[in-house]
């Protein structure tokens, strides 16, 4: 089988997939138009996030068996178009879930500690310390929603802390020993802090709206490693001023491109991320939060694992 690798992983993707007889051909700067001309030539695919893999992409690969994305999500292949051609997907949250965990739970304790907003003022000689009281998780309530492989890698890292950990999902009979599964009234009713582990879907794009914020019983603090889009940006920046939302964890922001390489396209910076990147209650990362020198590793390995099982 030919493979054509579209975007850099780790070293082990390609030379454990040759040593399994697999051929390996690798383009990374030819435009998506010069690469539908010869995917017709491919047996599968391997991609993070480079360009979207669309119907018209799809009719072209006459051949292809399977589509691996080194990554979690899928949002950037049209699933059911691909399955009805038969075209395999495989994808890898499980090489990226505990990294994510870890970086919910770094800004969690970062923003209850007031740690950015701390660091940056005694850099400038400044020493507030009452201005700077932190907050305990110890006694709270954690609420997450979407409990796969990321919900459950945050819960299990919450367990050395005296909290209660409940979910959300619309799968039944997904809690464990960690988290306890309970409907979106109940969560709304308790949590002191949500936690977004969805995928980009039509049920997660712009579900964290006003509405959807002004359905929960107190303020909360909020947390999203999961996709930008899923947070309307103008409404959670509402909540903040009103104190409804008391802290925001953004690891995923709506204004990034397709890709997750670049933030903005030609859009001018919008008042609501301005606001977002002065409030001092605000911590914001790269989409990182499963980018790790670790995970790299054990995402392409999930990945070559997958492709060895379906086609060895």
């Amino acid at each position: 089988m030919k493979i054509l690798h579209l975007d850099t992983n780790h070293s082990l993707l390609i030379n454990q997939l040759k040593e399994s007889g697999f051929e390996n051909y690798e383009d990374y700067t030819s435009s998506k138009p010069e690469i539908e001309d010869k995917i017709h030539e491919y047996d599968g695919i391997v991609i993070r996030s480079r360009f979207t893999i669309d119907k018209s992409f799809l009719d072209k690969a006459t051949n292809l068996k399977f589509i691996g994305r080194v990554g979690a999500g899928l949002e950037n292949i049209d699933c059911d178009y691909a399955e009805k051609k038969g075209i395999n997907l495989i994808s890898a949250p499980e090489g990226n879930r505990n990294a994510v965990g870890e970086h919910a739970l770094g800004m969690l304790l970062s923003l209850f500690n007031k740690l950015n907003k701390a660091d940056k003022e005694v850099r400038e000689g400044k020493w507030f310390r009452e201005e700077n009281r932190g907050v305990e998780l110890d006694g709270k309530t954690v609420g997450i929603i979407g409990y796969g492989n990321m919900g459950k890698a945050f819960a299990k890292k919450l367990q050395g802390f005296d909290v209660e950990v409940i979910c959300y999902d619309i799968k039944p009979n997904v809690g464990d020993k960690n988290c306890k599964q309970v409907s979106l009234k109940e969560l709304q009713e308790k949590v002191d802090v949500l936690s977004l582990h969805t995928p980009q879907t039509e049920r997660t794009l712009n579900m964290v709206n006003d509405k959807f914020i002004n359905n929960f019983s107190k303020p909360f603090w909020l947390l999203n490693t999961a996709r930008g889009k899923s947070v309307v940006t103008e409404d959670l920046v509402t909540a903040l001023q009103s104190k409804k939302i008391l802290g925001a964890g953004l690891d995923v922001l709506e204004y990034e491109k397709k890709s997750f390489e670049n933030l903005f396209t030609d859009q001018e910076m919008s008042e609501a991320f301005k606001y977002l990147i002065h409030a001092e209650n605000v911590l914001l990362s790269p989409h990182v939060a499963g980018w790790t020198i670790e995970s790299k590793e054990k995402l392409a390995q999930t990945i070559v694992d997958k492709i060895k099982v379906k086609f060895c």
